[in-house]
């Protein structure tokens, strides 16, 4: 698989390392972007909740009863995703991404412009049209969105840009919605307060994307295929050229089906189950709001500020966990009259629902954020938008899935709580069933939990691994989990040439089957094996990918470096023969002889390894120090066991 990365990618000049993501708000590169699509986030949700209040409360209109108004809304609004996604994207790979800002929001004011006479003239029509524009404008920004970050920001910072814009998002969704219920209710004023809002914050979105600098076109000599069917057929399988970005599409449609499931369900869950009012169903969206931007927010930080996907099947955990606690939360709570929201809050056994809720949002915002960064950084640059414009089709098919699916287990007489329990078991299914196809989340997420679980790890010197195309990582033998270790440090895929025996270890060697870990044994042992590996080893790198080999043939039985065997001169004269520029990486892993996973326990004057689990206690701090690459015409095997000698002391 060829691994495209954001290095590769243009980036902005005032680009630096940051300590956090929060430091991002002052760089001009991602400040006027946020609170571009912020602004358009907060107009988008104050106008709909806004119309859907007026038509709930206020109108009386025959042809639309209230009860159907927000299932309308909804569709209207979806329906341009469906239809002119395809579209959207191929304008965002042949165009400049910031003048494609710049023309949505010159749009959004004309929307906002004809929703507010709207508004004033109670006219359901003009603002159901309206419905079906801006969800034609929000159709053409989604692209736009996901593919101006990896243009800007290097690889370590696009883990903390897609959770800022992920929690900004969900922030602007709730305060649009809040101020769109207020406003609307305001006696006598309340439809002008709203065409007002709607206007000025379509206004100061404009106004603050003019600050966006230039982000040239990924594209430029693309033609349009303004076909909305055929081009859509066409980006979902450029889209399944990429198996991971593919079922990385598929695993991030199915958090929007799982989300669409708890928001449709809010008001009659608040209403039904948890017997409140209005206000403890504002207080519903509220919490899971918070728990979506809390969650985002906490991915840079679990990551290292890498794109980190382990942390998806973590999400996809506690999304079931607490999905399916919260059936059993809400299932025996007793009947009382109609709650207010102190009196809902009041109740001890509402805390729990609440934590529940929660907690099922946070591990969702942990489950979104590594996918969305993912396949920023796996999609091919020039074709990175489609590749969107696909995830946002499949979104929209999954969410009318969603609906329908609710619809029929309400029509079928199951209670809301049963459907958040069922919503929780499929949750698991599909999360196993994704985990199974991409091997490479659950690996990840082995080498996530043991480097912070059950080792501190600390890696210096990741940045040289190369963020793009082959390269050779070359590393000291230490232990059984070194190649874990390895995983964990870098925000690639690694292959490994690993020594034929430790397939044969009990789980170990399961995951290192799953890893595509390529056997080799000694040329005198198994002549055929031998070159078998050095032929896959030669496929990886014309892949563009990363090999790691541990060139001193077998786990150190003293703790001290051996020497280095001739086969990683075989890799790299096998890749001058392919005319590959192949850079290695040395590499030491420190503090983890004498582990539980190391051989230095002895029995009948044999090293053996894993008989003492506590040996050096859980929690110990081992390392990893990575090297400044090496040209391939430089390396020899004595003066690359010196470097990474030199790493053992650094």
């Amino acid at each position: 698989m060829t691994t495209t990365a954001t290095a590769s990618s243009p980036r902005m000049p005032d680009a630096q390392a940051h300590a956090n993501q929060f430091a991002l708000l002052g760089q001009r590169r991602f400040a006027p972007f946020f609170w571009t699509q912020f602004s358009g986030a907060a107009n988008d949700n104050l106008f709909k909740f806004a119309f859907t209040v007026m038509v709930t409360y206020q109108l009386q209109l025959g042809w639309m009863p209230p009860a159907m108004a927000g299932l309308v809304i909804g569709a209207l609004f979806i329906l341009p995703y469906l239809l002119f996604s395809a579209t959207a994207g191929q304008l965002t790979d042949k165009f400049d991404k910031t003048k494609m800002i710049r023309f949505v929001k010159n749009m959004e004011i004309a929307i906002m412009a004809i929703a507010a006479w709207g508004f004033v003239r109670g006219d359901a029509v003009v603002l159901l049209a309206c419905v079906f524009l801006m969800g034609l404008h929000s159709t053409l920004f989604g692209p736009v969105k996901f593919a101006y970050l990896p243009q800007v920001l290097d690889a370590r910072e696009l883990t903390g840009g897609n959770g800022m814009v992920e929690m900004g998002t969900f922030v602007a969704i709730l305060l649009g919605q809040v101020a769109g219920g207020l406003l609307v209710a305001v006696p006598q004023i309340g439809h002008t307060s709203v065409a007002v809002a709607c206007v000025l914050l379509a206004l100061v979105g404009r106004g603050v994307a003019q600050a966006i600098p230039p982000v040239p076109a990924t594209d430029p000599g693309l033609r349009i295929n303004w076909n909305p069917v055929s081009e859509t057929w066409r980006n979902l399988k450029l889209a399944h050229g990429n198996v991971v970005v593919f079922r990385s599409l598929l695993g991030i449609s199915w958090m929007w089906f799982f989300g669409a499931t708890f928001l449709s369900q809010f008001p009659s869950f608040a209403k039904d189950v948890l017997h409140g009012n209005e206000q403890v169903a504002s207080l519903l969206l509220v919490v899971f709001s918070v728990g979506i931007g809390v969650g985002s927010l906490l991915c840079e930080t679990l990551s290292r500020r890498q794109v980190e996907i382990g942390l998806v099947p973590l999400g996809a955990i506690g999304m079931s966990v607490f999905a399916i606690d919260l059936y059993f939360a809400s299932r025996a709570l007793p009947t009382s009259a109609e709650l207010g929201l102190v009196e809902f809050v009041r109740q001890p056994a509402h805390w729990r629902v609440m934590a529940d809720l929660g907690l099922l949002s946070l591990f969702a915002g942990i489950y979104s954020v590594p996918m969305y960064a993912l396949i920023q950084m796996r999609s091919q640059p020039t074709h990175r938008a489609r590749i969107i414009a696909a995830n946002n089709i499949l979104n929209a098919l999954f969410m009318i899935a969603s609906s329908v699916i609710a619809g029929a287990l309400l029509k079928a007489n199951f209670t809301i709580p049963q459907i958040f329990l069922f919503t929780g078991i499929a949750n698991a299914v599909v999360a196993f069933y994704i985990f199974m196809l991409v091997p490479e989340y659950l690996l990840r997420f082995l080498a996530w939990v043991l480097s912070r679980f059950v080792y501190r790890f600390d890696v210096n010197g990741d940045e040289h691994i190369p963020s793009a195309g082959p390269a050779v990582l070359v590393c000291n033998h230490v232990s059984f989990i070194d190649a874990v270790l390895l995983m964990a440090a870098s925000p690639r895929p690694i292959r490994f040439i690993m020594d034929h025996r430790i397939f044969a270890v009990p789980v170990l060697g399961w995951i290192f089957r799953l890893a595509k870990a390529i056997p080799i044994a000694p040329q005198k042992e198994d002549p055929a094996a031998y070159e078998e590996a050095f032929a896959q080893a030669g496929q990886v790198l014309r892949d563009g990918d990363l090999l790691a080999i541990f060139p001193e043939g077998g786990i150190t039985r003293d703790g001290e470096l051996q020497p280095f065997k001739g086969g990683v001169m075989k890799i790299l004269d096998a890749a001058r023969v392919d005319g590959l520029e192949v850079p290695v990486i040395p590499m030491a892993l420190t503090n983890l002889w004498g582990s539980f996973f190391s051989r230095i326990e002895v029995r009948d004057g044999q090293n053996v390894a894993m008989v003492r689990p506590f040996r050096r206690g859980l929690f110990s701090r081992v390392g990893l120090n990575v090297g400044d690459a090496m040209s391939q015409v430089d390396v020899q095997p004595d003066v690359l066991r010196q470097r990474v000698s030199g790493l053992l002391r650094a």
